[in-house]
């Protein structure tokens, strides 16, 4: 299953688990009517014992509370929703494109760095069949001619196995940086069906006097939360437009007939761990946006896994570029 299914899993769980909100709508209903009771008993009291007339405007807020209870899955959620989708799409619309283009990029990139080092024929017969049997041709039988073609095999072989660990950690690295993806939207998608699930709880809390807060919070943290996948986006269109901007130089370089490619794929190694530590940024600089409080512990642990995750990544890419430039010093 691929990486996109998974997180469209996650968003098929979310709407099938949303309606379970209505199932905590009995419970809330008692606690808000009996908060809704001592509410509207008290602030009725003390104007009566203070001689004032009654304030009937403050009164209604646990009657809207009650209605928001009542059509929790419709009224609260699905108006939250709607206004937020706009976002989600906007932000996965500009990473699309990103990706598209920065897939044209990299294939046409790969057929010039090909074809570049067939010109070279230092290197043509490595990555061309036909130039290597050419090379063969053209040698004979003697002990200096032998010793070339030996030499020529153990080069083209080296360069498959150099060319297929690159490939391995190039991949490697792809799979921890849709991982990284995948756990942020497992632990939001986790957040919204807990946030939405309780939250008619918390509505109900928030009609006793002293919890008024618990409304303010509960919205902020949803919000907050629910804008973790297009800040993702966002942090992913930029580092794919980066790489983008990175293959377009390249493909210039390679009009160049001289220019002799790099296949190392350094520049690109460093940007995906980049990205892997950088999507553990996300609800920090989702908390930017939107003040929500509570989720601190949570945020600095996710920070020191993303130091590690790419304390990690770093020492695989330093010890694989160095055993890479170790073989080529020695060549």
């Amino acid at each position: 299953m691929e990486f996109n299914n998974l997180h469209e899993v996650l968003r098929n769980l979310y709407d099938e688990m949303l309606p379970l909100s209505a199932d905590m709508a009995a419970v809330a209903k008692g606690v808000a009517g009996l908060g809704a009771l001592f509410f509207v008993a008290m602030k009725v009291w003390q104007a009566l014992s203070r001689a004032e007339p009654i304030d009937v405007y403050p009164l209604l807020r646990p009657f809207a509370l009650g209605l928001c209870i009542m059509f929790f899955p419709t009224m609260v959620l699905g108006t939250i929703n709607a206004i937020l989708s706009p976002v989600v799409k906007g932000t996965h619309g500009i990473l699309e494109n990103q990706v598209l283009d920065l897939n044209e990029l990299q294939a046409k990139k790969d057929l010039l760095e090909r074809e570049a080092m067939i010109r070279n024929p230092e290197t043509a017969y490595m990555v061309s069949d036909e130039a290597f049997d050419k090379k063969l041709d053209e040698l004979g039988w003697s002990p200096s001619d032998i010793r070339t073609m030996a030499g020529m095999y153990m080069d083209r072989q080296e360069y498959k196995i150099e060319k297929a660990m690159k490939e391995w950690f190039r991949n490697l690295l792809e799979i921890l940086f849709q991982a990284a993806a995948l756990v942020i939207d497992t632990i939001r998608t986790f957040f919204l069906i807990v946030l939405s699930i309780l939250g008619p709880i918390a509505f109900a809390i928030s009609a006793w006097d002293g919890f008024q807060s618990t409304l303010s919070q509960w919205i902020t943290r949803y919000v907050s939360v629910y804008l973790w996948l297009p800040v993702a986006d966002l942090f992913s269109s930029m580092l794919a437009r980066i790489q983008s901007l990175i293959i377009e130089r390249d493909i210039e370089m390679l009009a160049d007939p001289t220019f002799i490619p790099d296949t190392s794929n350094t520049v690109y190694i460093i940007f995906m761990i980049i990205g892997i530590v950088g999507y553990f940024t996300i609800p920090t600089v989702t908390g930017w946006i939107i003040q929500a409080g509570g989720a601190g512990n949570f945020t600095r642990n996710v920070n020191q896994t993303a130091m590690k995750s790419g304390n990690i990544a770093g020492a695989g890419a330093g010890s694989s570029i160095g055993n890479i430039g170790g073989r080529l010093i020695n060549k």
